[in-house]
């Protein structure tokens, strides 16, 4: 299993571009995965410069429909003729905006009903095959990020609280489990409790942000709280984050989560637990 981050807000490399988006490669034994796109066609250049052909992948794996996730969905479908589209349909089916220092737009605007006949649309649950599974986390038992509050659904007249049922998790494995979690938005707690109660196995490797961004929504305790959780509930659990952990919120995680808690950058290719640079 082969894990290349190609977009990410940040970079390790000058050879690489980041943006505020996140798209990372996944590379199996039966199948290649690009998990979201980043907000433009930035990771196109980056996969080129990282020797990855994205003519072979054979599933895009849509988290929720933010345009920071969603933005290269319409440049990849023009360079790929094969591969399938996994998300929900109601990523593409709704307007979404954010409140956050004035009201915009963060939906993506691309027309892709040339693109239906490759797109899978998920609600709750779905198999691709043994390894590959797809689920909504409908687990609200923990707070999710306070963040939250600041994105909505509607138009321009009409805004409510998204409540992300548009957000999905990717799992792969059989007995142990790596997951991708997109932004998080249900909170990192409710993912891993929610993807261990529906599968019963152990989750070797959680991926993807966390939404706790720099901005004091969460207090330090706060989240010295989600970290004291992971570290007592899943001791055997890798984490990489990047994309929409703030520096502060991962500084306070990794106190306490230390070395099973790492960055992601763009450029990062992960295999066999180990980093390794472009």
């Amino acid at each position: 299993m082969r894990i290349q981050v190609l977009t990410d807000n940040q970079k390790i490399t000058n050879e690489l571009e980041s943006e505020h988006g996140l798209c990372i490669y996944l590379e199996t034994q039966s199948c290649k995965f690009l998990l979201d796109t980043g907000a433009s066609d930035l990771f196109l250049t980056n996969a080129s410069k990282m020797e990855i052909d994205l003519q072979d992948v054979d599933y895009v794996f849509i988290s929720h429909g933010h345009a920071d996730h969603t933005g290269g969905l319409s440049k990849f479908l023009e360079i790929n003729n094969k591969a399938k589209v996994i998300t929900s349909e109601k990523s593409f089916s709704q307007k979404f905006y954010s409140i956050r220092k004035g009201k915009r737009n963060i939906s993506v605007e691309n027309d892709f009903s040339q693109y239906f006949e490759r797109f899978i649309f998920v609600e709750d649950y779905l198999e691709i095959c043994t390894n590959i599974k797809i689920f909504n986390c409908k687990n609200t038992e923990f707070p999710m990020p306070k963040a939250n509050l600041a994105l909505m659904v509607g138009n321009d007249n009409e805004l409510i609280a998204d409540d992300f049922s548009h957000e999905l998790v990717f799992t792969y494995g059989q007995e142990h489990l790596l997951v991708y979690s997109g932004c998080s938005h249900k909170g990192v707690i409710n993912v891993l409790n929610d993807i261990r109660a529906k599968t019963q196995k152990q989750i070797n490797l959680l991926i993807g942000g966390f939404h706790l961004l720099d901005d004091n929504y969460e207090t330090e305790e706060e989240i010295t709280d989600i970290a004291e959780n992971i570290a007592k509930n899943y001791p055997d659990t890798y984490l990489l984050t990047g994309h929409c952990t703030g520096s502060k919120a991962y500084s306070i995680l990794k106190k306490t989560l230390t070395n099973r808690l790492n960055y992601f950058y763009t450029g990062v290719t992960f295999v066999n637990n180990k980093y390794k640079i472009k």
